[in-house]
């Protein structure tokens, strides 16, 4: 009998042995899974400021790899589950931060700079961001109410409001380089509209690229004020004063007038 007995010796010691080594296998496995989700959080967060969705694709797989392994030992489940917490906020936060960041970004992109005594060059401004500017020029000199209203289906008008002494104003904002000119087509299109549709009381056309003589002269015979780089850039810096004070009241035309 002393055979049978050494047999289940042996056996009970083999699977000792071999319990150990899964353990302690398991065990290295969870190490690496952490360590490389560590990593790779790492470098998620650096990348995180261009494509923070897809470091939070690559990070969240492997934090649920984790867990799944750490949960089968009785154990580790509450620390699992606490890594997994901490990591998601951490990827919340990070997501916040960055969205905040990109607000902050676009607040500064489209807000006109301060005064500084020096010219602006709007020209480097994209289309929106400058009606925007242009906007709140408009808005730092008295009209309140003025916002971009620019779009499909606007019919020349990208900025509107209500000027001080409450008339209606207009303006349509042409973000143009150093040599593209706004030309008379475009100031007649813009007249055919400004006062039969829009009922303008102060019409204004802004181009940073500045205006042709054809266009200069139908903006005279229609009443619509004509601001260029160099007028924009007085008015931006308080140089002279805003648009609408150069027109009178009693100068504006007929609705009938500025037609194409």
């Amino acid at each position: 009998m002393a055979i049978p007995i050494g047999r289940r010796r042996g056996d009970g010691q083999r699977r000792a042995s071999f319990d150990l080594r899964r353990t302690s296998f398991g065990f290295a496995l969870v190490a690496l899974i952490v360590a490389g989700g560590g990593v790779t959080l790492r470098a998620a967060w650096h990348s995180a400021v261009r494509h923070p969705f897809l470091a939070a694709l690559v990070v969240l797989p492997l934090l649920a790899g984790a867990y799944l392994v750490l949960r089968r030992r009785r154990r580790a489940r509450r620390v699992a589950e606490a890594v997994t917490e901490a990591a998601y906020g951490i990827v919340e936060v990070g997501l916040a931060e960055l969205d905040a960041a990109e607000a902050a970004r676009a607040e500064a992109r489209l807000a006109p700079p301060e005064p500084t005594g020096h010219p602006v060059d709007y020209s480097q401004l994209d289309p929106y961001a400058f009606e925007e500017a242009v906007a709140e020029l408009c808005r730092r000199d008295g009209c309140a109410d003025a916002e971009v209203v620019g779009g499909a289906g606007d019919l020349g008008a990208d900025v509107v409001g209500t000027t001080p002494d409450g008339r209606r104003l207009v303006v349509q904002c042409k973000r143009y380089g150093p040599e593209n000119r706004a030309g008379s087509q475009d100031l007649q299109r813009f007249g055919g509209t400004c006062y039969a549709v829009h009922a303008a009381d102060v019409a204004l056309v802004v181009s940073t690229g500045g205006f042709t003589e054809p266009a200069l002269d139908y903006a005279e015979q229609c009443a619509i004020l004509c601001y260029g780089p160099e007028e924009l850039a007085a008015w931006s810096e308080g140089g002279a004063p805003p648009p609408w004070e150069a027109l009178a009241p009693a100068e504006r035309p007929d609705a009938g007038v500025g037609g194409l």
